[in-house]
Order: structure tokens, then C-alpha cells, then sequence
């Protein structure tokens, strides 16, 4: 334990469970059990072994809890108010649950203190804690270990541990020796449905272990047992499980161990029971002032230590890189390099795939800034995501700058969360777009806690050719553009990459995601002294006289657009051609500039995917040129021209419309 620790009693472990089961039984929803039956060992972490101070949550080196079972949040609003953090009183915990709440039923990361990312969706702590953890080393080996020296520590259900990114995390983990991660496994053998031997007979410990984890057995109601086993944890250079053997609903006399304590209110009878059962004769939301000070007392126990932090840092050489690191001004730092570049582009026009200047572009950001942290699933020299002289992260040299996430997207998504919440660094991840669906879940929570996370899509249309439909994203577009709060890009060349690029660097409070194309574009003709694609959309193709049609396109379509403007051209038409690399950022424009792109003209969409959502920008005039099924196995070219999206059936189909 620490020098400063509090010691705990059953009496201060009740608090939280009596402020978990009368916010649940007061809101007439939410989930009791969980919070009952580890509120033992949260009790033993927070009062004795979590590095925190109540007064700053926001302390770059506090060791981070996250609740990955988020279901039962009433365990961290409980720990939070008792604590001290401020802001957080007993009003929020009587509006558990209520619209407009601090302690939302699941915990939402930057509602409430103390909640360092948003959880409920099982597995997903879990998997983001690991990047929290990646990061920490990632810092050290940076900044030392005197500025960022800290644990990450993850309470885990029976459920997180079933679903299918734990099992990605764990490796991962293990891989990395990430031996600053230390998680409790709520083995209480519940699950909604009844007991866990209704879907499972895993033996998680040998499971842990094959994955090169620590591996330690408990009961989860033995105090004694609960601090030797975290200092065991601590000490050991790997990865920690702890299974914590635990009672759902501890102290419902009549409930515990059932799932009818899992997820719904314990009853006004039960819990009057539970409080007669656990001794505890204070009133709903009362705390006896002799427990609620102890406490605080433990709330407090780390400002000493953040005290000593704070003096180190002003004693640091490394202050000023430490400080500007964790403001995050990445977009400022590569901003000249990459103005510099893209009027080289301009001048040289490569003919290339946006793959390769999206590599080519990360070349001139990660030589301008440190703050990057790349990876790929398995398909680094695919999604040409690594660039000279990054290195790679190894359990030996976390000074590198390159993540090997294996064949894990969904794991390798949520880390990268993990990497962004943890502060400083910019991670960005590649795979082929056909797999965001691996990693969409996590993709939405980053959207939803407002991360700053890159998602590097490559392969991004039938234009992959011979792999076929398997590998082929139709869908997937739509799917991504359906998302709030997140920013799709798909540049048509290498200048419009850089552009993106740079639009994704600067969205702090928005992650992005990068359609890039496997075949090769021609770089076009257009102006570079401004960002155009931070309008989402401009006129690319302006007719002298006039507007006849206008046509609409994104990423390889685009060049396809302006040789079918061509053809027109030849039949007397007369068509403007509107590059649209971000519906996202065109839909934030004002009226008037929308309305300037679009003209009045017909329009026709063209992109090589499903139509759905083009509906906005074509108005009921409009005609589309894209997928209307799968893809097949073939050659692009041929591909292109089997499902005709040619020049020719552009120039057609606007002038079916004229």
C-alpha cells in the first residue's frame, strides 16, 4: 500500500453501496448489482493504491480507472462524490440518469469527473485502456519516467470478457508487455440471462495467461487479499488479471447472486432488507460525516505527490516540449510544411493513388511534428502508413512512433481512443475500407466522446480490382457518413490528400476517416493558395457560358467527371464538374456558398459506391452514376467498365436529363 493510504472498512465500502442502490431505486432505473458487488474492491483501489487528487482531475501523470462494465456506473458517480471531485455533488447522484445529467446512466466521457472515456458497450473499456496504457509507456519513453509514471487500472465483467475485442485487447496487451495495466475481472457468474455456464465455460485465467498476463485469483470481499493482490500486480513486469471472485448485489439479502440484481431497481422492501443486512441506518443519499471524511481524506492523499510532479516538471529540461505536447497544436506545427508541399504538387503533378500521397503527405507531417502515433492492422505496406524513420513499437522501445496492431481493427480503433484520451498524441490507424465495419464500433464511440482519431480507409472501391466483392466497399461510404460527428474525406488527387490531411489534424473535437484509392489519379489543375477541401465542396469546372448540367464527384470519380464534361463539351453541353471530398464540411457551409456549387442545373452524382445519401445534393431532378450491387473479381479497368462507371455513361446519363 501507500505511504498514504486509507485503510478500508466494510462500513466504507457500504457508502458506495447504499449511494448505488438508492440512486438506482430513486431514478426507477439502472443497474445495482455490479456496483454492490465490487464496491469492496474499488474501495481498497481508490482509498489505498490509486495514484489521484480529488482537486485536478485533469493531472497529466493520476493513474486512469476505467469502468469498463459501464452498465454499472453508480460504482464511479458513488467513488466521485465520495472522493471530493469537484462538481460532482449528492444532486447528481439524486438525477442518475435524468436528461441533462452529469451521471448518465452509461459513463459519458466529459459529463462527470473522474470518467476518462465513455463505457456501456462491453469490451470496449476494456480495449481503450490498453491504448491509455500504450500511451503511458509511449510518454515515458519521450519524457522519462519523472514527468509520466502512472498505471492504468480497468474493472471488466463476465461480459466484456465475452465479447470479441477483449480477446484482441488481451493479446495486444500481452504482446506489448504493457505491465502498467492492471484489470479486475468481476467474476460473479451473472449475466442477464441468467448464470454465466448458460454461454460460457472459458477458463479466463489460462486465457490471460496464454496471452502473457499475470495472472492472480481472489475473493473480491477480502480486503486483505484485495491490497496484496494489487501490490502483487504492480510489482510483476507484466499485464495484470486479477479475478476478483465477487457476490452481485452484495448485501440483498434476497437478491444477491441472481440476475434480478444485474439491471433493474433492488425494490423498496429489498432495499430496506440490504440496509439492516450490511448495518447501515443511514437515510437514502446519507453519509455518516465520520465516513464521508475519510473519504474526502482519501480524495486528498495524492496531492502530495501531485505537489512533487508539479515541481519536477518546473525543474524539467523537458517542460516546454512536455507542455506544448499536451496542448495538442499538431494542425500549427506541420501548417508551413504543408502549405510548403502541396504548391509542390501543384508544380510537380504526380500521377499517383491517394494511398501514396496520403504516405507522401504523412512524410512531411510526421517530419514536422512528434505528436503522431501511426499503425496499421496487418496492412502497413497496403495502407502505406508508415513513413521513414518512425520505428516501430516494441515491448523492448516504446520510443518508436509505429504500432503493429496485428489483424485486430476493432482493437486497434479502440486503443487508438485510448491514445487520444490519454493526452498529447495524434493516433492514426490503417485498414482497408471494406473493415472500418470491424471497427465501427469504436469508430462511433471516438465520434461520440469528440476524439481526435484518423482512420486511414484504403481500397476504397471496386477500383481495388482482383480481390472482388469481399474486399470491395460499396456500402461502406453511406454507412461512414450516416455517423454524427465524424468527418469523411475522399480526396480525388494528391493536392486534395494534403488538404484533408491537414482538415484532419485540425479537427480536435472530430475524428476523420480517409477514403483512398488503391489505383492511380492524376493530380488537377485548381488553385492551392487555399484549402478547398475545408469547403467540403467547390466548383473544380467552371462552363463560360453557363451551366446546362452540373456534375458531382468524389475521390478516383472525379477525374471521370472531368473527361465526361469533355464529352459534352463535344455535344454542346455544357457542364461544371463540383469535387466533393467531404459531404460532412460541404452540409456546414452557409446557404448561399451551397447553393453557388450546386447551380440550378441538373445534377448528376458520380461515385463508385451505393447512392444512398447522394439524394441531398442531386435533388429530385438528379440522376446517379455508382454501384447498385456488389463488386466482382477482375481487373479495375474492366471492373469500371462492366458496371458502367465510364465517362461515356456520365456524359449519357446528363444528357438523358437535358
Amino acid at each position: 500500500m501507500s505511504s498514504q493510504s486509507v485503510e478500508t472498512s466494510r462500513e466504507d465500502a457500504n457508502a458506495v453501496r447504499a449511494l448505488a442502490m438508492d440512486a438506482v431505486e430513486r431514478c426507477k432505473s439502472g443497474h445495482p448489482g455490479m456496483p454492490m458487488g465490487m464496491a469492496d474492491v474499488a474501495s481498497v483501489l481508490f482509498r489505498a493504491f490509486l495514484k489521484f487528487d480529488a482537486a485536478e482531475p485533469h493531472w497529466p501523470d493520476r493513474d486512469r480507472f476505467v469502468l469498463s462494465a459501464g452498465h454499472g456506473s453508480m460504482l464511479l458517480y458513488a467513488l466521485g462524490y465520495l472522493v471530493g471531485y469537484p462538481g460532482l455533488d449528492l444532486e447528481d447522484l439524486k438525477n442518475f440518469r435524468q436528461l441533462g445529467s452529469k451521471t448518465a446512466g452509461h459513463p459519458e466521457y466529459g459529463h462527470a469527473p473522474g470518467v476518462e472515456t465513455t463505457t456501456g458497450p462491453l469490451g470496449q473499456g476494456l480495449a481503450t485502456a490498453v491504448g491509455m496504457a500504450l500511451a503511458e509507456r509511449l510518454q515515458a519513453a519521450r519524457f522519462s519516467d519523472d514527468l509520466v509514471d502512472h498505471f492504468t487500472y480497468v474493472i471488466a465483467g463476465d461480459g466484456c470478457l465475452m465479447e470479441g475485442v477483449s480477446h484482441e485487447a488481451i493479446d495486444l496487451a500481452g504482446h506489448l508487455r504493457l505491465g502498467k495495466l492492471i484489470l479486475f475481472w468481476d467474476d460473479n457468474e451473472i449475466s442477464i440471462d441468467g448464470p454465466t455456464s448458460l454461454a460460457t465455460s472459458t477458463d479466463q485465467g489460462a486465457r490471460f495467461a496464454a496471452s502473457g498476463w499475470h495472472v492472480q485469483k481472489i475473493d473480491g470481499h477480502d480486503f486483505a487479499r484485495i491490497a496484496e493482490a494489487i501490490a502483487a500486480a504492480k510489482a510483476d513486469p507484466r499485464p495484470s488479471m486479477i479475478a476478483c471472485k465477487t457476490i452481485i448485489g452484495f448485501g440483498a439479502p434476497n437478491k444477491q447472486g441472481k440476475e434480478s440484481a444485474h439491471g433493474a431497481p433492488l425494490g423498496p422492501d429489498e432495499v430496506a432488507a440490504a440496509r439492516a443486512a450490511l448495518g447501515w441506518g443511514s437515510q437514502p443519499f446519507e453519509i455518516p460525516a465520520k465516513i464521508l471524511a475519510e473519504w474526502r481524506r482519501a480524495g486528498q492523499r495524492g496531492a502530495p505527490a501531485r505537489a512533487a510532479w508539479e515541481q519536477r516538471l518546473e525543474a524539467s529540461t523537458k517542460r516546454a516540449d512536455f507542455e506544448h505536447f499536451m496542448r495538442g497544436d499538431v494542425a500549427s506545427d506541420t501548417a508551413a510544411a504543408l502549405k510548403a508541399f502541396r504548391e509542390e504538387l501543384a508544380r510537380d503533378k504526380p500521377k499517383v493513388a491517394t494511398r501514396k500521397s496520403s504516405e507522401m503527405t504523412l512524410g512531411v507531417i510526421n517530419g514536422a511534428t512528434r505528436a503522431t502515433i501511426g499503425g496499421s492492422a496487418d496492412l502497413t505496406h497496403s495502407n502505406y502508413t508508415i513513413t521513414k524513420g518512425m520505428g516501430s513499437v516494441t515491448r523492448e522501445n516504446f520510443s518508436g512512433r509505429y504500432v503493429h496492431y496485428g489483424v485486430r481493427e476493432f482493437g486497434m480503433a479502440a486503443a487508438m481512443n485510448g491514445i487520444a484520451l490519454h493526452g498529447g498524441f495524434v493516433p492514426y490507424g490503417g485498414t482497408f475500407l471494406v473493415f472500418s465495419d470491424y471497427a465501427r464500433a469504436a469508430i462511433r464511440l471516438a465520434a461520440l466522446m469528440k476524439l481526435r482519431v484518423i482512420y486511414v480507409f484504403t481500397h476504397d472501391s471496386i477500383g481495388l480490382g482482383e480481390d472482388g466483392p469481399t474486399h470491395q466497399p460499396v456500402e461502406h461510404l453511406a454507412s461512414l457518413r450516416a455517423m454524427p460527428n465524424l468527418n469523411v474525406f475522399r480526396p480525388a488527387d494528391a493536392i486534395e490528400i494534403a488538404e484533408c490531411w491537414e482538415l484532419a489534424l485540425a479537427a480536435k473535437a472530430t475524428p476523420s476517416a480517409l477514403s483512398l484509392s488503391r489505383q492511380n489519379l492524376p493530380t488537377l489543375d485548381r488553385p492551392v493558395s487555399e484549402n478547398l477541401s475545408a469547403r467540403g465542396a467547390y466548383v473544380l469546372r467552371e462552363p463560360d457560358a453557363g451551366r446546362d448540367v452540373t456534375l458531382l464527384a468524389t475521390g478516383s470519380e472525379v477525374s471521370i467527371a472531368l473527361e465526361a464534361a469533355k464529352l459534352l463539351e463535344l455535344l454542346g453541353k455544357r457542364a461544371a464538374v463540383v469535387s466533393m471530398p467531404s459531404f460532412e464540411l460541404f452540409a456546414a457551409q452557409s446557404p448561399e456558398y451551397r447553393s453557388s456549387v450546386l447551380g440550378s442545373a441538373p445534377r448528376v452524382g458520380v461515385e463508385a459506391a451505393v447512392q444512398f445519401g447522394w439524394e441531398r445534393w442531386l435533388g429530385d431532378n438528379g440522376a446517379f452514376v455508382g454501384m447498385t450491387g456488389f463488386g466482382a473479381s477482375g481487373a479495375a479497368d474492366a471492373l469500371y467498365e462492366h458496371f458502367n462507371i465510364t465517362p461515356q455513361t456520365v456524359a449519357q446519363t446528363a444528357a438523358a436529363l437535358l
